[in-house]
Order: C-alpha cells, then structure tokens, then sequence
C-alpha cells in the first residue's frame, strides 16, 4: 500500500515526460527497504525554477520550451529549403519532404552528446537533424548563420508569447469591469496618503485599476504589431552568402528574405540587421511587461490595504488556511504572489537595457546567456501574474456595511462644509457658523483621539440649538451619495467608450476559466 501511495504522489512528475521525450536511464526503481524508489535520476537534487514548476500555464511553459525552440529550428530549415528550391537552387523535392517528415521527431540525446563535443548548439542540431535525413543532410542550413535559427526563433517566441498574455488581459479587463459597473454607485471613502478624504465609489476605485491595464493592453498590443522577422540575412547581416548562393541575383535574395518572412506568418521583416536584430527589439518587448507588473503590483497593494480594512477581500476557500499559527486569519496570499512576482518582472527590464547598449558592433556573444533567461521569465512572469489576478477579480467579495460604518465614523468632520452652506441657505452666518462647527468638531476629535469613541460630531450638531434650523435636513445632507460627485456616470461612460471597445477583439477568449495552482 505505501509503494502504490508513493507511486501516486510521484503522479504529476510522471506526467511531464511525454512519449517524444528522453527518458531518463533508471526512471523507476522499487527498492525493497525504507526508501521505495529512486526517482527520476537526480530530478530532485537539481534547482528547478518555480516559474514553470510551480506557477506558470502549460501554454506558455510550452512557448519557451526546448521542444518548441528545436522544432521551430527545423521548421525554419525547412522554410528556407522550400523557398530556395522554389528560387532555383539544387534542392530537391525528396529532400523537403525528407526534412518535413522529421520536423518534430528531435533525439535531444544526441543533440546533448554532439553539443558537449562541438561546443555549438546550432551545429549540434544541424547535425542531429542530418542524422535522420541523410539525403537531405547537404543542404540543411545552406547559406544561414546560427542567427537566422536563433534570432528568428526568438522572435517567434516573442510574438507567440503575446499572443497568449493579450487573451488573458483581456479577461481581467472583463472581470475588472463587471466589477466596477456592480459597484459603480457604492459609496466609499477615498484615501490621499492614506489618509481619509472625499468620498468616492467602490466602482470609481476599480476604474483607476482598469485604466492602468487598458494602457498595458494597448502598449502590449503595439509591442505584438511592431516584431518583425529578422528573416535571412547572413552573418553580419549583408546577406553575401545568399548573393553569392544566386550568383550576384539580388531580387532573388530579397524574394528569399520575402518568402520565408511569410512562411513564417510575418508580415514583415527588419530592413537592416548586423548578425542579430537589434536587442532594441528586446527592450520594446520586455518594457510593456514591466511596465504591467507595476500596474498590478499597484493593484494588489490596494487591495491587500483594503482588506487590513476589511472593505474588500479576494478569494478565500472553505479551507484555506491563512496562518499557521493564527487561525482566525484570512491572509490576502494571492496579490501578495502578484506583488512579489511584479517586482521580479519590474526588474527584469534591466537585463535587455544593459545588453542593448553593451552590443559591440554587428554583434558580441555576451548577450546570449542573458536573453535565454530574461526573455522567458519576463513573459513566464507576467503569464503567472495574470492568472493569479484573473482568480482574484473573479472572486472579489466586498463588504458594504463596513465600509458604511467606516464612512459614517469620518463622514460627520466631511459634512462641515455643507452644513454651512445649509445653515447659510436657511439664514445664518457664515463665519458665525464656521466657528460653531470649528468649535465641535474639535471637541469630537478630541474623543476619537485621545478617548478612543466615536465621532459624535452629528449629535453635537443635533443637540445645538443653533443648528435648529436645519436639523430636519440632517439626513439628506450627510447622505453618502450626496458626496461622491459624478463618479457613477464617470464609470459608466468609461467602460462604454475606453473599456468594451478594447475588448471586442477578444470576444471568443473572455469567458475562459483559469485553473490557478495555489
């Protein structure tokens, strides 16, 4: 029984080795005294980072996975065989098809063995992929540098990776909005410094955290529309071999730039390029994402201040446990992860600002290293982030008689200025009644303050006679909806003209559930 349980638990490590990957040598092995397998070589003594075994989406730990990178090298050889052939160079038919027919079937052992030998991983794979198509082996790569797979795969990570953040912004927008139209005339006290100030609604709050992401949608957007294709340009980016490969022919080397660019599904590719595209390319991509995880950091820090008092809380399950020590607790876990997490993509940007500038030339390797780590766990990081958020404004609970208790506490020292002017209306002077409500109000912070109670200004008011004349009134001019402007009418022209527009393009993806691992 202890065996089959621990065969059980080792369940979600056994599914991520599929049938197309190596496995490892001794992958299972019953032992038959205290421990009751050795698991998966030494899986478990290595440093695994929890952006993919803990948080992100399958889809975009796919996006940046060996499998996909490998496979689109090939795909790219493939395109540019095609596009040659297509052009007049001795390729053949038989050897398209050969390359096609194991464009996804990668031995990455062998791939590792040639790379330790060869210390070059494009050449490993060129290798590796001739293996299995040995009539097609002398054309494999014909004319390329290591780039035209590297930086084109790249770029294509790129733009796949926002092709799948775009989806999920979206419905956070969604569920951010109907939240916001929910609560669009709940009145609540507004905070400046944290401090409180005039009121607001519950909804208006929600619309400055929408009109932050709207701003990322667009900015993400743009950044998804500027990529290009680095498309084929040869070593330092003058395409000689391809000019020399069609004898001087420049029409057909801009044709093959062409042909593979939309073979590709690029509209475009970049004109001019040294070996690599321009790392600019890479800071435009990565600034949006920060610039996003500052605006749910910002997001979730307002909620995590609202639910210290206790207005507004994000999800909690039934058994959830917030604190090991304190059960009572309710701790708002889910926007602390997207608070730490928006800090490590916030800081993430510095990476492609310092190799941008540091690029000698046409080109210097010491960009390489950096790009395979801060390239996918910016967008690894803003993928968890988003999720982690679309849970939570799925699930938003408000509290509407704490937060009236907390506006009536601070409404009364608010309310000064329209008692004057009701008591100036009904006849009274206005610095007589200045100084009468100077007079209480101050004898009413002095019992918050200093004894603890409550904010008696109103019965002060009520018991004065000289504010007589408008105590019948006394409800309607401290009635919270009297205070909060035109903050519903704000809300509502916002999410017709700024918001749902912004989604229209989305429409198809916005009612996807997340299945959030926590």
């Amino acid at each position: 029984m202890a065996v089959m349980q621990h065969l059980l638990n080792c369940q979600p490590l056994l599914n991520l080795i599929k049938e197309d990957e190596v496995k490892p040598a001794c992958c299972l092995r019953l032992a038959t005294h205290g421990s009751v397998m050795d698991t998966f070589g030494d899986e478990f003594n290595k440093y695994r980072s929890p952006l993919v075994s803990r948080y992100a989406s399958k889809e975009m730990a796919y996006n940046f996975s060996d499998k996909k990178k490998f496979t689109t090298w090939r795909k790219l050889w493939i395109y540019l065989a095609k596009a040659e052939k297509a052009l007049g160079l001795p390729v053949t038919e038989a050897q398209v098809a050969e390359m096609e027919s194991h464009a996804e079937d990668i031995d990455f052992a062998m791939a590792a063995e040639e790379e330790s030998k060869l210390r070059h991983d494009v050449m490993a794979h060129v290798h590796t992929f001739a293996h299995c198509c040995p009539t097609a082996a002398p054309i494999i790569h014909l004319g390329a540098t290591s780039c035209y797979v590297g930086d084109n795969t790249d770029l294509i990570m790129l733009r796949d990776g926002f092709d799948i953040l775009l989806p999920k912004l979206a419905r956070v927008i969604d569920r951010l909005s109907k939240f916001a139209e929910k609560y669009a005339g709940l009145p609540t006290l507004g905070f400046t410094h944290y401090q409180p100030a005039q009121l607001t609604t519950v909804g208006k709050r929600a619309c400055l955290w929408l009109q932050d992401l709207a701003m990322d949608m667009r900015n993400l957007q743009r950044a998804r529309e500027d990529l290009r294709f680095r498309g084929v340009k040869g070593t330092t980016g003058t395409q000689a071999s391809f000019l020399q490969l069609f004898q001087g022919d420049h029409d057909k080397v801009e044709d093959l730039d062409r042909m593979v660019t939309e073979m590709a599904g690029f509209k475009k590719a970049y004109m001019v390029t040294g070996q690599t595209y321009s790392r600019k390319v890479d800071i435009d991509s990565l600034s949006p994402l920060a610039s996003m995880g500052a605006t749910i950091h910002k997001i979730c820090t307002d909620i995590r201040l609202l639910a210290n008092l206790k207005e507004i809380e994000e999800p909690f399950e039934k058994e959830q446990i917030g604190s090991s020590a304190m059960p009572y607790k309710r701790n708002p876990m889910r926007c602390e992860r997207c608070c730490s997490l928006a800090r490590h993509l916030i800081a993430l940007l510095a990476d492609p600002l310092q190799t941008a500038s540091v690029q000698w030339l046409e080109r210097t390797l010491d960009d390489s290293a950096n790009r395979r780590i801060s390239l996918p766990e910016s967008f690894l990081t803003a993928d968890i982030i988003l999720s982690t958020l679309q849970n939570i404004t799925e699930g938003l609970v408000v509290y509407p008689k704490v937060i009236e208790r907390h506006i009536h506490h601070e409404l009364p020292f608010m309310a000064t200025e329209n008692i004057i002017m009701a008591m100036v209306k009904a006849g009274g002077n206005r610095q007589d009644c200045h100084e009468k409500i100077r007079v209480l109000s101050q004898q009413a912070a002095t019992v918050v303050k200093q004894e603890g109670g409550d904010n008696d200004l109103l019965a002060r008011v009520q018991a004065d006679p000289y504010f007589a004349p408008i105590l019948g009134h006394l409800d309607n001019i401290l009635d919270p909806k009297t205070f909060i402007g035109r903050a519903p009418q704000q809300v509502a022209r916002f999410l017709s003209e700024e918001v749902r527009p912004l989604l229209e393009p989305y429409k198809a993806e916005i009612d996807v559930k997340i299945e959030l691992e926590l």
